[in-house]
C-alpha cells in the first residue's frame, strides 16, 4: 500500500520524529479508509485488506521506536539502488509540486525543498544524483546552494532553472558555471518534455569529462 516508500520519503525530509508518528498513525486511518462497513461495493476486498492492515497493526505496536526507524533506514537503502534520485530546489510551490510529480511519474526518487538552507540539509541526508535547482531564491541562491554541495560532491550533476536574469553579474556567474563544470541549464519558461529529455540524457552520462550544456536561450 505504498507506506513504507512513504515513510522513506518522510524520514528523508523530516527525521526519525516524524516517520515513526507517521507509521504508527497511518495504520490506523488506513483502518478505517478500508473497513468493510464503508465499503459495500468490494466488501470482499476490504476485508482481506482489512485482515492485512489487521497483521501490520499488530507488528507495529510490538516494536519500539529505534526498530522502525531501522526498518525504515534498511528500505531507504534498498531504494537507492532501485531508483535513480533528484531533489528540486525551487521557492515557488506550484513549480515544486508540478516538477515533484512529474519526475515520480517518470520513476525518479524525488525530494523538493523551497530555499537553499533546505536543500542542502535535504542533500545531505538524501544524497541524490542530479539537484535540480531554481538560481533566484530567498536566504540562499541555487549557486550558492551547489557551491556548498560542491564542496561535499565535486562531481554533483546539477541542472539550473531561471528565468529573468537582471544582474549581469548573476548571469556572467552562471554562465561561468556551466562552462567550468559541465552543467544543465533551462529558461523559463520551458516544456516539460524538454526537462524530461535533457535530465533523462544527463543522468545517463557518466563520462568522465564535464559536460558543455547549455540551453539559455
Amino acid at each position: 500500500m505504498g507506506l513504507l516508500d512513504k515513510a522513506t520519503e518522510i524520514y528523508s525530509e523530516l527525521g526519525e520524529r516524524a516517520v515513526v508518528s507517521y507509521i504508527r498513525a497511518s495504520y490506523r486511518l488506513l483502518s478505517k479508509v478500508y473497513h468493510p462497513d464503508l465499503n459495500p461495493k468490494n466488501r470482499t476486498k476490504a476485508e482481506m485488506i482489512q485482515q492485512r492492515l489487521n497483521r501490520l497493526g499488530r507488528v507495529i505496536s510490538q516494536m519500539k521506536d529505534s526498530e522502525l526507524i531501522e526498518l525504515v533506514q534498511k528500505a531507504s537503502r534498498k531504494q537507492i539502488k532501485r531508483k535513480k534520485k533528484i531533489l528540486v530546489v525551487e521557492d515557488e510551490s506550484s513549480l515544486q509540486e508540478l516538477f515533484h510529480d512529474v519526475f515520480l511519474m517518470e520513476g525518479y526518487d524525488v525530494r523538493v525543498a523551497a530555499d537553499g538552507h533546505i536543500g542542502y540539509r535535504i542533500y545531505r541526508q538524501f544524497d541524490p544524483d542530479l539537484v535540480f535547482t531554481d538560481v533566484i531564491m530567498p536566504k540562499m541562491s541555487g549557486l550558492e546552494l551547489v557551491g556548498n554541495i560542491r564542496r561535499v560532491n565535486p562531481r554533483i550533476k546539477v541542472v539550473y532553472i531561471s528565468g529573468f536574469l537582471g544582474f549581469q553579474r548573476l548571469k556572467q556567474q552562471l554562465d561561468g558555471e556551466i562552462l567550468r563544470y559541465g552543467y544543465c541549464a533551462l529558461s523559463k519558461p520551458f516544456k516539460i518534455s524538454s526537462m524530461l529529455e535533457l535530465v533523462r540524457e544527463y543522468m545517463k552520462d557518466e563520462q568522465n569529462e564535464p559536460r558543455r550544456v547549455n540551453v539559455f536561450a
